[in-house]
């Protein structure tokens, strides 16, 4: 019994933490181990009832306490579990939201800036309305072959017609599309013949056609590159596809991944043919422009040397034309050998000019003639305008600035040139003595046709810098005036005022001898005398500027008059009769063939 006792305090003070009690176990323990005494081993043992009793409430209470901690600890990790998973589905609703974002982003980008997408768009559509189609087709078989349907069935079978009919309809407006999408963005460009350069204005042609051509290699730059970036943007969009289809672990993307899939391996393919296909068209433009340049060369070496004769024969001409100025004294002969020396190098340098640059002579001389003849038949007006125009520009008979005189249907009209186009000259009227004295109006725009010069005569007052022109001022003066004092008055007042001029017309028309030939070159004024039927009219001519005609001519007018009316000899004839009333008028003279009548007879 001891031995039972000492090994259970044992196993109590083993299992047992508090001191006090441990201290007492080991007092009751060594009372065991003495003598024997049976009233102290009740006690001992009552004692150690009392202990275990008091062991097992400390140790429910621990147990409670346990319980409560663990309690405590799996709420606590149910809690951070929970919000963890939910940290996790935000974070990987957040991760789908933003790669729902990015491929929404691709697809627009597809739709708004790439032909080749918006190319395929329609053949994607036609392919999807053809497996509805056959979708429809099947089920409205399957219909067909039943033998009783339902009032939904049939209503159902209705629909399915209706919409199978409406798919065929747009079936039929998507028919072009129905093989390759990319056809018509895949054909080669079609390239002109390439030009030859034959003559200096065919390198302008020349290169408008490589413009032409860097045109066109930059436009299938930019569609392989537009290309290559749908093929990058399909290949981004099936990856964001694959981790949808992974991250949301259903058939929402499934389809999508599918018709993409599907695209990129179109689009691949056609990236492939069209890089080839751009290859070889840069490899044609390489090839065209280095034929180009080597041809824009030679012609350009070719005109170096036919400038340089056309440079030498024009210094050539130019020397031999101032060895006639300087050695020729003979301005006739020297007017007729500047017009063959002028003529002779235009000839030349044509014929020059011809054999260079043209092939076959005969065949452009056959097409001008037939191109000629049918433009004067057809348009002869028209014709003679340009045909006049390139006469004036050639021949500077009329500059823009000349002083002209035209008539038209017995009309007048003076004025200067301000405009020489292809078709007609364009005259402002001007104050002169044609308007004083004939028309009594000026100012306005008149049009000239050019095919004016070959029909009618138009006088220049101001050709080849010559400003000035003739002009005079009549004055009638009786028979008993002193005239030979009234034609020194007027040679006076004409010279005085004209000076100015006279010595600018000397030097004109020294330089315009060599120019043509001329004979009487006077300029001093000329008074002239002439019997007339009211006495003698006095006629003074002068040079005048030709664009103020009016103004010396007032000038001079009021001054020979002035100084006229200050001569006692001198007195101004006005229309006048005579009356006799002595002696018997005078008979008139007979004219020509002219049969006497009642006046004639004697008195």
């Amino acid at each position: 019994m001891k031995i039972f006792l000492s090994v259970l305090i044992l196993s109590l003070q083993l299992s047992f933490a508090d001191s006090n009690l441990t201290k007492k176990v080991e007092e009751t323990l060594q009372e065991l181990i003495a003598p024997k005494d049976t009233q102290k081993d009740d006690k001992s043992i009552l004692v150690i009832k009392e202990a275990i009793k008091k062991q097992k409430e400390v140790n429910r209470e621990k147990e409670k306490l346990e319980q409560k901690k663990l309690l405590e600890k799996l709420e606590k990790d149910k809690k951070e579990k929970a919000e963890k998973e939910k940290a996790e589905k935000e974070a990987l609703e957040k991760h789908i939201k933003e790669l729902e974002e990015r491929k929404t982003l691709i697809d627009e980008e597809l739709k708004k800036d790439n032909i080749w997408a918006n190319q395929y768009q329609p053949y994607e559509t036609y392919q999807k309305l053809m497996l509805r189609h056959k979708e429809i087709k099947d089920e409205i078989t399957d219909y067909k072959e039943r033998l009783t349907l339902s009032e939904v069935e049939k209503l159902e079978f209705k629909r399915l017609k209706e919409e199978y009919k409406i798919i065929e309809g747009k079936l039929s407006q998507l028919q072009e599309y129905k093989e390759n999408p990319f056809a018509e963005l895949l054909a080669p460009n079609k390239l002109d013949d390439e030009p030859s350069i034959k003559n200096p204005l065919d390198i302008i042609t020349a290169m408008s056609y490589k413009k032409h051509l860097k045109s066109l290699k930059e436009e299938n730059e930019e569609r392989y590159k537009s290309l290559n970036d749908a093929v990058d943007k399909l290949r981004e969009k099936s990856i964001l596809l694959q981790e949808l289809v992974l991250l949301t672990k259903g058939h929402r993307y499934n389809e999508e991944l599918l018709s993409t899939k599907r695209k990129l391996k179109d689009f691949s393919g056609t990236l492939e043919i069209f890089k080839t296909s751009v290859k070889t068209f840069k490899q044609k433009v390489s090839q065209i422009n280095l034929n180009i340049d080597e041809n824009i060369d030679k012609e350009i070496k070719k005109s170096i040397v036919t400038g340089s004769i056309i440079l030498f024969l024009l210094l050539l001409f130019l020397f031999i034309k101032y060895l006639l100025t300087k050695y020729m004294s003979d301005n006739d002969m020297f007017y007729g050998i500047n017009k063959v020396v002028n003529l002779l190098f235009i000839i030349i340098v044509f014929i020059i000019l011809l054999f260079s640059y043209l092939e076959n002579v005969d065949n452009l001389m056959t097409i001008v003639s037939f191109a000629s003849a049918g433009i004067a038949i057809a348009l002869k007006d028209w014709f003679m305008s340009v045909l006049g125009w390139f006469v004036i520009i050639v021949s500077g008979s009329i500059h823009v600035g000349d002083r002209v005189k035209f008539v038209k249907d017995g009309k007048e009209y003076v004025g200067d040139i301000v405009d020489i186009s292809v078709l007609r000259m364009t005259l402002h009227e001007d104050v002169t003595f044609t308007s004083v004295y004939t028309n009594r109006r000026t100012g306005r725009i008149i049009f000239i046709p050019n095919n004016y010069i070959f029909t009618d005569v138009i006088a220049n007052y101001s050709h080849a810098g010559l400003k000035t022109v003739w002009d005079g001022v009549d004055i009638y003066l009786t028979f008993d005036s002193n005239i030979s004092k009234a034609q020194h008055i007027a040679k006076e007042v004409t010279r005085k005022y004209s000076k100015g001029y006279t010595d600018m017309t000397r030097k004109q028309l020294n330089k315009l001898r060599s120019k043509y030939s001329m004979r009487n070159t006077a300029v001093e004024p000329r008074i002239f005398g002439f019997v007339d039927t009211y006495g003698v009219r006095l006629s003074s001519w002068y040079l005048t500027n030709s664009y103020a005609t009016l103004t010396l001519r007032s000038t001079i007018s009021m001054e020979i008059l002035s100084r006229l009316q200050k001569e006692d000899d001198i007195s101004l004839a006005l229309p006048s009769q005579s009356l006799y009333m002595d002696k018997s008028a005078p008979r008139p003279l007979l004219e020509d063939g002219e049969e006497p009548t009642v006046n004639h007879k004697a008195n």
